[in-house]
Parts: structure tokens; sequence; C-alpha cells
């Protein structure tokens, strides 16, 4: 039997030993986010998100990770400044992993096993192709900003690909049902 995401050890970004235990019961948006990426004014609406049904008992989680064209270089205290000042953000961050390749972190290889697809990848790919850069080999994660939604119980119930807008439609719908249950 495969560990809880719950149970996976984590550090916040300040350092200190946590897991995501502490949400255990809460739907859960993980988010593997960057600093110096065209996708970084997502902050703004993952920030959103959070205010809105953090009192519904919803999430989001930010995963800094440097995987994608060195797109998060800083340390976690330059990343933690970097979110607030630019973004207000005030929901949970961690401290930078590898989500992808030999050295992922294994919150990162249970969220994939559990929903190895990524919904509308194929339009993300082209993106990345366009920009001279060769995609990551499905079932890895993508790209930063690639989003996973996890319910109540702690099961990843939907994968959105990075250029899904924290607003769209079908994540809102998404999340809205979750908290419904």
């Amino acid at each position: 039997m495969s560990t809880s995401l719950y149970d996976i050890p984590l550090k916040a970004i300040d350092g200190a030993p946590t897991s995501l235990r502490d949400h255990a019961g809460d739907v859960l948006l993980i988010v593997n986010v960057a600093s110096k990426c065209g996708l970084t004014p997502q902050y703004a609406g993952l920030e959103k998100l959070h205010e809105t049904y953090g009192e519904r008992g919803f999430a989001v989680l930010g995963f800094p990770a440097n995987d994608f064209a060195g797109q998060e270089p800083g340390s976690d205290a330059e990343i933690k400044e970097f979110c607030t000042l630019t973004y207000g953000v005030r929901f949970p961050l961690y401290s930078k992993i590898a989500v992808t390749g030999a050295d992922k972190h294994p919150l990162y290889a249970q969220l994939i096993a559990a929903q190895p697809q990524t919904e509308d990848r194929a339009g993300m790919e082209t993106a990345l192709r366009g920009y001279k850069i060769e995609p990551t080999s499905a079932p890895e994660v993508l790209w930063n900003f690639e989003k996973f939604l996890v319910d109540r119980n702690g099961q990843v119930i939907r994968r959105f690909a990075p250029d899904t807008l924290p607003d769209a439609g079908k994540l809102v719908e998404a999340i809205e049902a979750a908290l419904a249950k």
C-alpha cells in the first residue's frame, strides 16, 4: 500500500519540517510554481482562488521548482519574498523541490502516479515547441504551474495543464464540485 499524500515528509518555505497532514479533509490545488516564467502572473489568480474558497475547506499549495529552463533560481527566502511582495501570496509555500526527472520529490512521484494524464496537455506542448523547447514526455510534469486537484480524502481527482488559468471555468467548476462533496 502506498503512503498517503498526507504522510510524505515536506519542508515549509521557512525550512520547518511539515507534511500535508494539516490539510487533511481539505480540497487542495497543488501547483509547481516558478518566479521567472511567462506563467508567473498566475500567482495572482491562485491567491484569489485561495481567498475565495479558503473558508470552505480549500487551499492552494505552492511548490517552487527549478526544473524548467532555470525559471526558479532563487533561494527559499528569495522566493517567499518575491511571492509576498509581488503577488501578495498568502497560500502555503513549500521549500523548492524537483517535480520531474530522477530527483523527483516523492510527493510528485505519487501525484503523477495517481493522475498520469494532464488535461489539455497538447496545447501547452505545442506552445513550448514554438519556443524551441522540447516538452517532457508524459506522464511527467510538463512545465511550471501544472495543477493537481486533490479531494477531501487525499485522492488526486484532476490534473490541469500549466496554461490552464486559475480562473478557467473547468478548473473553478472542478474545485466547486470537489468542495460540494
